[in-house]
């Protein structure tokens, strides 16, 4: 599987970043990628009311989402919001082109580091696969990556990859967390954990405010831990050939997934 992530600075104009989504699009088809995955919250950067943009899975933002995906010849994943029951939010990755039509609403809301998303988004409840090009791919999204069971499901499941769009916050250590996440939770689940983070607003001359708008280094580690390709804080692509025989032989060597008892 040939993946790309398109590391994008998000606006508060879901209309804006459409734009965006279409120019990583393009890019990661013209690389000949499977499958290009954008950060979480690439419909509305957060920091800004989401109740008012969010639309449902078949509405218009998706639906031109698919159209970009479809246009390119590959699947694309991206974070959005779909409205919930209780006036809240749903925060919603959608899988769409290439045949796969999923969507993932992230189970673990980031109630940390004196942020509460919980405020404005209802948590999902449901890990969710899809099939791209014949690999399973699991879906998470940002916190996520501080729930090792989560991974572990996932690949029991059947996943030998899991994208994890994200919009990292940041402040002291942030960073060095990030790295050892994305890279545990690949060694966890002896997986390619292909983790896609908002770029970091400052490199684009913007504040990052104190909502977790980003801090890029969108990576890719492999299943046993090490990085394959990683970005800097600015907006980028980063494409990447995964060789998933190698998930097998992880797996052989370090069987965690036959041995883990709970």
């Amino acid at each position: 599987m040939r993946i790309a992530l398109a590391q994008i600075a998000a606006t508060a104009d879901p209309a804006e970043n459409l734009d965006l989504v279409a120019d990583g699009a393009q890019r990661a088809a013209a690389a000949e990628a499977d499958i290009v995955v954008f950060p979480e919250a690439t419909m509305c950067a957060f920091g800004h009311p989401l109740g008012p943009i969010a639309e449902p899975l078949s509405g218009p933002w998706a639906q031109q989402v698919r159209e970009i995906a479809t246009g390119a010849g590959l699947t694309v994943v991206v974070g959005m919001f779909t409205p919930a029951a209780d006036g809240r939010v749903y925060n919603t990755l959608l899988a769409t082109g290439g045949g796969v039509e999923a969507s993932y609403d992230k189970i673990h809301l980031f109630d940390a580091f004196g942020f509460a998303e919980s405020r404005t988004v209802a948590a999902g409840t449901k890990p969710v696969t899809t099939v791209v090009g014949g690999v399973t791919v699991g879906l998470a999204t940002c916190y996520d990556l501080r729930f090792p069971g989560l991974f572990q499901t996932l690949a029991g499941s059947g996943a030998t990859v899991v994208v994890v769009p994200a919009s990292w916050g940041a402040g002291p250590g942030k960073r060095e967390q990030w790295d050892l996440l994305v890279r545990a939770r690949a060694l966890d689940s002896t997986a390619f954990v292909a983790a896609c983070d908002q770029a970091d607003p400052t490199s684009v001359g913007r504040e990052a405010g104190n909502a977790p708008t980003g801090i890029g280094a969108s990576a890719v580690a492999g299943p046993l831990g090490g990085v394959v390709e990683q970005l800097g804080a600015e907006p980028g692509l980063l494409v990447a050939d995964l060789d998933l025989d190698a998930v097998e032989r992880a797996r052989a060597a370090v069987p965690v997934l036959a041995n883990r008892r709970f």
